[in-house]
């Protein structure tokens, strides 16, 4: 009997290795494969630096993984689309006033749709990766869920990979708790001790985003005025990609009380600073949608949306707005609503769709 084959996307972590090592035992015909997408560390370079020091790919993880596992592993380079698809997006969301999402721009733009690619041209059965989430078949319909552990749930940034590609996608650690997937890592020999989740952006692990942004494009460095909610100007700024709504840290502003970016307005060059209470908003926005259940942006929907990766769903009723646009009601304030990042609708674990927070 034929064995099924599976294209496994390998980044070098944790969870993409005990991903390699289930799908094995499962007994596929696992074909490994690490997507070079930022820097490229030889081998010497490498050896001096401790694994979660490495680059965003740590493909001397990967190797020893698939030799391990005794599986064919390569490295194909996806450093340009990355480029065009992720690192423009994020510096031009930043230069414009916005607060945009690299990772989910990278699953969708980069990383699954380079692995369904390559599995399409190959001709293999499946596509995986060690993401935390689920896909099911539910009455003849395939949908995209929470992980089983949600405290390590990665949904949100996965809703925007394109329908099409559910039935062959496979997340095998998505049905785990995040301890059994160390304890499975202990037994692959990895270095356990040393391998650490990184909580940063993988092109800006060495520094701040904005010493990034600034590099990028030294242009973005253009002064402006702190302004409050009247319209008074307290102070100057260094440049509006330098600011994201909810920021207390890094103003320089002193005028005897606790002041946060409420908005940022690129027209007039204005940040405009309040108090925490004027930072909540019961409305928004979203555009650029994608459904993955038809009845996103068909009907007025209550659904629960999660408006960052780090905090809890909130109930809210989605209404379609024209345009492609929902006009979002949340049933409870939220905090510092943030043009550029994803709004993701649930529907208890069952992930209904998303799109991008839009500037009011």
């Amino acid at each position: 009997m034929t064995r099924q084959t599976v294209l496994l996307g390998m980044s070098g972590g944790v969870d993409s290795s005990v991903a390699a090592s289930l799908l094995v035992r499962q007994g596929y015909e696992v074909h490994g494969v690490t997507l070079q997408v930022w820097e490229h560390e030889d081998d010497q370079v490498a050896a001096s630096k401790r694994w979660e020091e490495r680059g965003c790919c740590k493909i001397g993880i990967a190797k020893f993984v698939a030799q391990r596992l005794n599986i064919p592993y390569e490295v194909v380079d996806r450093r340009e689309a990355f480029r065009q698809g992720v690192i423009e997006d994020f510096v031009a969301g930043y230069e414009a006033g916005t607060t945009p999402n690299p990772c989910v721009r990278c699953n969708e733009r980069v990383k699954l749709r380079s692995l369904s690619a390559l599995a399409e041209e190959r001709g293999m059965d499946y596509v995986a990766t060690g993401h935390y989430a689920r896909v099911q078949q539910v009455g003849g319909q395939w949908s995209l869920h929470r992980a089983l552990d949600q405290r390590k749930d990665q949904s949100y940034f996965l809703y925007r990979l394109n329908p099409d590609w559910l039935p062959r996608l496979l997340f095998p650690v998505g049905h785990m708790q995040k301890r059994d997937v160390w304890q499975e890592a202990e037994s692959l020999g990895l270095p356990v001790e040393e391998l650490k989740e990184s909580q940063e952006i993988c092109f800006v692990s060495h520094g701040d985003y904005r010493t990034f942004i600034e590099q990028e494009r030294p242009e973005v460095k253009q002064p402006g005025s702190f302004v409050g909610v009247d319209g008074e100007v307290l102070g100057r700024h260094e440049g509006i990609a330098f600011y994201t709504p909810g920021q207390r840290r890094g103003l320089g502003i002193a005028v005897g009380q606790r002041l946060y970016v409420q908005k940022v307005i690129p027209e007039s060059s204005q940040v405009v600073l309040c108090t925490e209470d004027q930072l909540t908003q019961t409305e928004c926005s979203v555009g650029d949608l994608r459904a993955i259940d038809p009845v996103i942006g068909q009907q007025a929907v209550v659904a629960e949306v999660k408006v960052r990766y780090a905090t809890p769903p909130s109930t809210a009723t989605l209404v379609p707005s024209g345009r492609g646009v929902l006009h979002v009601r949340f049933h409870q304030p939220q905090r510092a609503l943030s043009p550029g990042q994803s709004a993701v609708f649930y529907d208890g674990d069952r992930v209904l769709g998303g799109g991008i927070i839009q500037r009011s």
